[in-house]
This record gives C-alpha cells, structure tokens and sequence, in this order.
C-alpha cells in the first residue's frame, strides 16, 4: 500500500507475519520509523499544532503529487506541474484584482489553465510523438514564462475570498489538509473505480498490448494528462491562499518533490503499479523530515543531505522487501476483497503504533526543563547569497555574545518553503522569530500566526505586510538604489548608455532597488537604459546574460546590478573593459565586491553592511523577548564605496 497491496509467501504467521506486514509496506513501515525518530530526539514535533503543520506542510505536495499518480502509473512523467500550480494562481490572481472578474469565474478560468496545459502536454504526447519527459519540460518553461509575464514578475495579492483556503475550520482544521483528503479520496475512487483508471494501469504495464486489446491510447492519455494539469491547479490555488498571493516563482522544484512522493509511495518509474494511499504517505514522509530537521536545528545545506538519502532508503526497502519475496497482488487496486481486508489490517496496526509512540513520546518529554537561553529562530531568504550569509554570521556572532540559542533555515528564495519555516518555529515555541522575507507579502500569514501565539517578531532587510512586527532592521533598498544612480550618473559625465541586471523577478530586493535607480536616473538625461534584463541575483547568470547584452550593444559604456554577485559576472563578461571603458556599479558591499572596487574592476558598490544587520537583528530579537519596547524602525545606513573609501570601511 504504502504501495501496493501484496501477497506474502506462504507460511508467514505470527511474528514473521508482523514482519512481513511491515515489509510488505516499506514506506508506512518508513514513516512510522521517522516519526519514532522525530518524537524521541525532540519534545516539540508531538504537538498537536505541529502535527497539523506537517499535514498542511506535505498539502500541496500531495495534491500535486495525486496528479502525478495518474501519469506514473501509465509509465509518463509529468515536469510542468509546480510551473503550472504557478500560472493558474497568477492567472486567478490577475484576472479577479487586475481585470475585476468576478471571483468565481477566476476561480474556473485558473482550473481551466490547469487543464489546457494538461491537454497540451497531452497533444505533444499523444500526437506529436514527443516523449514525455521533452513535453512537459518544455511546458514548465512556457507555464512559468506565462506567469512571469502575466505578473511582470511581482506577486499578485490573493482575492479575500479564495485566501480562506489557506485559513483554519473551527479555528483548528487546516482547509488545505481537508482539500488534501478530498482530494485523494478522489484519486483512490479514479484509480480503483473507473474505467479510466483500469486503463491507465493497462497502459502502464503494456501500452502496446492495451492498444491491441482495444483501448483508445492515446484518448486516454489525453485525459490522465489533463488531470495532472487539474490537480496542479488545485495545488497552486491552495499554495496561493497560504501565502495569500500568487507569487509568480512559486512551486519552483515541486514537481520533484511530487515526483519523489509517488516513487516513495511504491509506484514505479517503469508504470503500471501506484496508489493514492502510497502517495499520501510518500508526502507526508518528506513533510515530516524537513518539519523534524528544522526543530532539530540541522544546518540547512545538510538537510538537503539528509532528505536525499533518506528518499533513496525509502525505496531500497521497497526493493528489499520485493527481494524477499513480496510480489504485487495486482497492478490496479482493484483486488480482492482478501487484500482490502490485508490492507485494512495494515492501516489499524500503523494506527495503534501511532497511538503508542504518542502516548510514550509524550511521556518521556513531559515535564522536561525548559532550556536556561533565550531561543531565536532565524529565517532567511536564502543563504546561496554572500550578503545573506554575512547577515548570518552577524547574528551568529552576536547570539554567541549574548548567550542565545540560535536556529537558522534558508528558504531557498520559496516563500511557500518560508511560511513552513515560520510555522515550525511557531510550533516549537520559540523566545522570538526573525524574519528576512522571501516576499513580503506572503510572509503575512505565517507572521500573523506567530502574532496569535504571542511571539514576537523581528524582520531584517525587508518588511512584512499585513502582520505585526516588533521593529524592521533594514537598510533603505530605495534610497540605495538613488544613490546608485547617481554614483553611476555622476561617473559618466551625465551622458551614455547603460544597461541594468536585475534581480530575482518577484523580489522586494530587486523591486526597490530598481525603482530608487530609476528615480535616480531622472536627474541624468543624457543616460539612456539600453537594456534590462533579469539575472536572479547570480554571479553566473549575471555572466551570461552581460556576455548576450553585449552583442546587441557593444558600445555600453555603464552597467548597473541590483547585487554584487551580477556586478562581478557583468565585469567577467566585460573582461579588460570593466573599470576603463565601462563603468560597473553593484549593491551589497560583499567581500568578493569590495575586492574588485578596490581593484578598479567595480566603479562602485552600495554596501549594506549586512554584519551589522544580522547583529542589530539579534540584539532586537533578545529585547522583544524580555518584554523591552522597541522602535518599529533601525535604520542601518547605505553607504557608496568606491576605489577612494573602500579601504575604511568596516562592513
């Protein structure tokens, strides 16, 4: 089940019939083991907020992964599925602000986005001939290209009416966990019950013999594509209502994670064998590792250690017990009543087990002592950024000075993955949470929730809308971007031509910055912008898209990038003409961008001095806890460091 419902070899009775239940369902057996493992190494994962985190966590997930249930099992793959979860929010989230379309028809308009994608891929497929892993990859770019243009690259605020999605039911029941198991309870009725379903385990175990015993191939594969398209919109609506707004780079990498579920749930890659229950578990077993892995403190880049191996455990078992002799009933669920009755035996075991770790768990953790320091969890957007990184080494440094006890997570620039950051620390009851949002807007939720439970909160950076904060320590993005403009203007003698990299499409960062750069500019002009292309805040893209700027506008005498690490991939494009014949400006003040100031390769570069931001963060974040007032705004000065101060400043 976990996987699919199996026959042991005769002669397995009492403890070896134990064994063999467990055996014969390696991911519920997988689980079950993770959630021991969690409960015994920390006293907050037992909780009853926490446990419903993990479901409302592994919600979108599953949906995504219930649509892509249909396709694995009919040996397809589908790669759009978190790029399509995107475009049909964006699309709902465009059409009912933008457009004033009234919100239900939005709501149809966003599925039918979902489903014409399905049927496209479907088309290539079945029609065109194009194997499925070219088809979807190819409708993953144009889904979320859609979406970038549909939004202009910045998130969309969600209609009210569709955000309770996202909210609660009698104040306890997460909506998306109740979707999730409608949901699913419809992907066991579709998979077990319908003629549809029979063929798509036909088509998986054989397609050319289900051809030849008279089903219309590729109608049906027209149909099981269009219901991964569904499903992913059902997904990219819930995930929207989380983080109230449709963020056009949401869901970025789900499809994987949808993709791992399945195979984790016992399905296989080769088609023909897979079940919603399976895939159920699958995502809740990836929910529960990063949920645990997070109250646990482990380092963010390890946890993407972890999770990998532990994904690659989860169906060696799966392999190691059909070595053992377990063998698929059926490929369909549609077994005997005898493997219903196996299956029902199997589910009511994992449920007593549950019931014991509980009861025992809580035991053991009852009264423990709560710890002596004040704990802070960190949320960062991202750590692949050096100014990130400084920002938390200055709160590292400072919380070893202070005696606090401090856990950082990386976002990985996905605010769905943020808001489940902010909901664990939530959980786990920490002194204060600091908060560098992904997004500002979709940070709200999560931050409101901290504000229910009577935690403080501290934002670095940038702000969070629609929440409460204790105070923002940030510097100004606007007025960097001004002076930046003109540091740049002023180098140029007030005439030329520029170009400007911009960040992270959908980032308050690249947003800011690049509005206070345009205000600047008014004062110069004679500077006329070129170009603006975005590079995501990346050394190497910065590389490549300065390196194709180029050819369109060899005489470019001025580039601006909205970070240093685009600034320092603009001057390697631009080789031993940065610094002499073209002037670059950057933003950050990072090490490597001091450097190449001081060599002359940079003109410039706004520094933040994000070491202060991280230390000034955790300070604030030590007073809210004691009950201290605060100011609801530190402001950190921006500073323009060129070759004549760079060697005074600190950083």
């Amino acid at each position: 089940m976990a996987t699919d419902t199996l026959k042991s070899r005769p002669g397995a009775s009492g403890a070896g019939g134990l064994r063999r239940i467990l055996l014969d369902n390696g991911a519920l057996t997988a689980l079950i083991v993770l959630v021991v493992a969690m409960s015994a190494l920390s006293g907050d994962f037992l909780t009853a907020d926490n446990l419903l985190n993990i479901g409302v966590q592994a919600a979108v997930t599953a949906i995504l992964a219930f649509g892509v249930t249909f396709v694995i099992v009919s040996a397809g793959i589908d790669l759009s599925v978190g790029s399509v979860a995107a475009l049909s929010a964006t699309v709902l989230a465009w059409t009912a602000t933008s457009e004033g379309v009234p919100v239900v028809v939005a709501v149809i308009l966003a599925v039918a986005t979902g489903l014409a994608c399905g049927l496209v891929n479907g088309v290539l497929i079945s029609y065109g001939k194009l194997p499925p892993f070219i088809a979807t990859l190819a409708m993953l770019s144009i889904a979320r290209g859609l979406s970038l243009v549909i939004s202009q690259g910045s998130p969309i605020p969600f209609p009210e009416s569709v955000s309770h999605l996202g909210d609660t039911l009698g104040g306890w029941l997460p909506v998306p966990v109740l979707v999730m198991v409608v949901l699913g309870l419809i992907t066991a009725l579709v998979l077990g019950r319908t003629y549809i379903g029979r063929s798509m385990y036909a088509i998986g175990g054989n397609e050319e013999a289900a051809r030849l015993s008279g089903l219309k191939v590729r109608k049906q594969k027209l149909a099981i594509y269009a219901l991964s398209g569904l499903f992913a919109a059902a997904a990219g609506i819930v995930l929207a209502s989380r983080l109230s707004s449709a963020q056009p780079q949401a869901a970025q990498g789900y499809e994987l994670d949808a993709i791992a579920a399945v195979v984790i749930g016992g399905a296989s890659l080769a088609g023909g064998v897979g079940k919603a229950s399976g895939t159920l578990i699958g995502a809740l077993i990836l929910a529960v590792l990063r949920n645990g892995l997070n109250l646990l403190s482990v380092s963010a880049f390890w946890q993407q250690v972890v999770i990998g191996v532990v994904i690659a455990l989860a169906v060696l078992l799966d392999t190691v017990r059909r070595k053992a002799g377990a063998t698929p009933a059926a490929a369909s669920p549609a077994g005997g009543g005898g493997n219903r009755g196996k299956q029902a035996v199997t589910y009511l075991l994992a449920a007593v087990v549950a019931v014991a770790v509980v009861a025992s768990m809580s035991f053991l953790h009852n009264g423990s002592d709560s710890a002596a320091k004040q704990k802070v969890g960190l949320s960062l957007s991202t750590l692949n950024n050096p100014f990130f990184v400084q920002i938390r080494q200055g709160a590292e440094q400072e919380a070893k000075k202070l005696g606090v006890d401090l856990t950082v997570t990386d976002a990985q620039n996905d605010a769905s993955q943020q808001a489940n950051q902010l909901q664990n620390f939530t959980s786990s009851g920490l002194s204060t949470i600091v908060v560098n949002p992904v997004d500002s807007d979709a940070a709200g939720p999560s931050v409101r929730s901290a504000n229910k439970a009577d935690i403080p909160v501290v934002a670095v950076d940038r702000g969070v809308n629609k929440a409460e904060v204790d105070t923002l320590v940030a510097s100004d993005n606007v007025e960097g971007g001004r002076m930046a403009a003109r540091a740049l203007g002023e180098k140029l003698g007030g005439k030329g031509s520029i170009v400007i990299l911009q960040g992270q499409a959908g980032t308050s960062a690249s947003r800011e910055r690049g509005q206070g750069f345009a205000e600047g500019l008014e004062e110069f002009p004679g500077i006329e912008v070129v170009a603006k292309q975005p590079a995501d805040f990346d050394r190497t893209k910065g590389l490549d898209v300065m390196t194709n700027l180029l050819q369109a506008h060899p005489d470019v005498q001025g580039v601006f990038a909205e970070n240093d690490e685009m600034a320092l991939g603009a001057a390697k494009a631009l080789g031993s003409r940065a610094g002499k014949d073209v002037q670059v400006v950057g933003f950050d003040g990072t090490p490597d961008g001091l450097k190449a100031v001081e060599t002359g390769t940079l003109y410039a570069s706004v520094a933040q001095q994000p070491t202060e931001l991280g230390k000034i963060a955790v300070r604030n974040a030590l007073d809210a806890a004691e009950g201290k007032d605060l100011k609801d705004l530190v402001k950190v000065p921006v500073k323009v460091v060129t070759k004549e101060n760079v060697g005074s400043f600190g950083g």
